[in-house]
């Protein structure tokens, strides 16, 4: 029996109702477990990225049964999954809301490069407004810090570019 092994695929193509489906039925079709995945429309394509365990041997199962969901506008890559080995430090979650405006993310990712945080998850979007109906931006960060780097210094490296990039911090512990 072959070792079991990790995958991660791809996905990026026209939307259409049941792609998601279709895709856990060609993991399941070649003996691959679903673990975890992100998937959304974005742009009016159908994107995202799934963890799939499966038996190396069954491969080219998976690797052609995805293929075949649609294969004139689906592009589905498979790469080996590395080891998880996340950092030591520190974990520090936040969310940013402001006026939409470019280089809002350039910013606040360039403090966090300039830390040695690495950016775990980031998810962003575009919201209405409550009171006046305006386009405000709007992201969800966690980033684990280097242990030379406390969650405090790296709120306050981040609020010190709140009024230059015109956005609010909301900074939480995380749940262990």
């Amino acid at each position: 029996m072959s070792a079991i092994s990790r995958v991660v695929l791809t996905v990026t193509g026209s939307d259409r109702p049941g792609l998601t489906s279709a895709l856990a039925e060609a993991v399941a079709a070649a003996g691959g477990n679903w673990q975890e995945g992100q998937l959304s429309r974005l742009g009016g394509l159908y994107v995202g990225s799934v963890l799939v365990e499966i038996d190396p041997a069954k491969s080219d199962v998976l690797q052609a049964g995805v293929q075949a969901i649609d294969a004139h506008g689906l592009t589905v890559s498979m790469q080996p999954a590395q080891d998880d080995q996340r950092a030591d430090g520190a974990r520090l979650l936040f969310e940013l809301v402001g006026q939409d405006r470019p280089g809002i993310i350039r910013e606040v990712t360039a403090i966090l490069a300039q830390l040695g945080a690495n950016i775990e998850s980031l998810t962003s979007g575009e919201q209405t407004g409550a009171w006046a109906g305006e386009h405000l931006f709007h992201a969800e960060v966690t980033a684990t810090l280097p242990q030379s780097v406390s969650p405090a210094e790296a709120q306050a490296a981040l609020e010190e570019i709140s009024s230059e990039i015109m956005v609010d911090f909301s900074f939480s512990a995380e749940a262990e």
